[in-house]
């Protein structure tokens, strides 16, 4: 029996195929892997929260550690619910290109037609004004490792964004108040979850509580 669960939490617009690489990865040093699939794009973010997290952490055994690694809306997600919940046994959060201060591209694209259709109720909620979801949450006070991207395959939307950036969201709005750790990877947005040197830095941040560094 795995002596450590970890459960993965996708991005917007994702499923859990986008984080298979991941689980793989993790199964492969022996923890007990929670590869969760949710509505990203059918509801608003407390609702996601309230009707999903409790069911991923009941995947994991009874009292065993449980320790998270989320991309982008996942994050949020679950800094949603960890702000109404204390969990006995939380272990450590990885972020990978988490909108912790929401980005810009929903401030400048949100009422473009099309833009909620595709993105969902959770999408429009990650602006970057004070009331948005991501900025009225507050600093964590559980171990948070974060991982930003900043290259991009996506120029036009790069521009919407203060550098560097992942194309998605910038570095500077990935960093988040209590955070443990902060590295910054050449690496795209959509990418960070299959990246080999991401994989790496999340495996010394669960084990650790720190990214490895030369």
């Amino acid at each position: 029996m795995a002596k450590e669960c970890v459960i993965l939490l996708h991005g917007m617009a994702r499923s859990d195929r986008s984080m298979k690489t991941m689980e793989a990865a993790l199964s492969a040093q022996g923890y007990a892997v929670v590869n969760y699939a949710y509505p990203s794009t059918d509801y608003d973010i407390e609702t996601i929260a309230k009707e999903h997290i409790a069911k991923a952490i009941a995947q994991c055994q009874p009292s065993t550690k449980v320790n998270f690694v989320t991309h982008s809306l996942g994050s949020i997600i679950l800094r949603k619910y960890l702000s109404e919940h204390t969990m006995r046994t939380l272990g450590r959060v990885v972020m990978l290109g988490p909108p912790n201060k929401g980005s810009e591209v929903v401030d400048r694209l949100k009422n473009v037609p099309g833009f909620k259709l595709i993105n969902g109720p959770s999408g429009m909620q990650l602006g970057t004004q004070h009331d948005s979801v991501p900025n009225s949450l507050g600093g964590v006070d559980y171990p948070v490792g974060v991982i930003a991207g900043s290259s991009t395959v996506n120029p036009i939307l790069s521009l919407m964004l203060p550098k560097p950036n992942d194309g998605k969201v910038s570095v500077e709005s990935t960093k988040l108040e209590g955070m443990s750790d902060h590295i910054v990877v050449p690496v795209s947005h959509p990418f960070l979850m299959k990246n080999k040197d991401v994989i790496r830095q999340v495996k010394a941040f669960l084990n650790t509580g720190e990214f490895f560094r030369k």
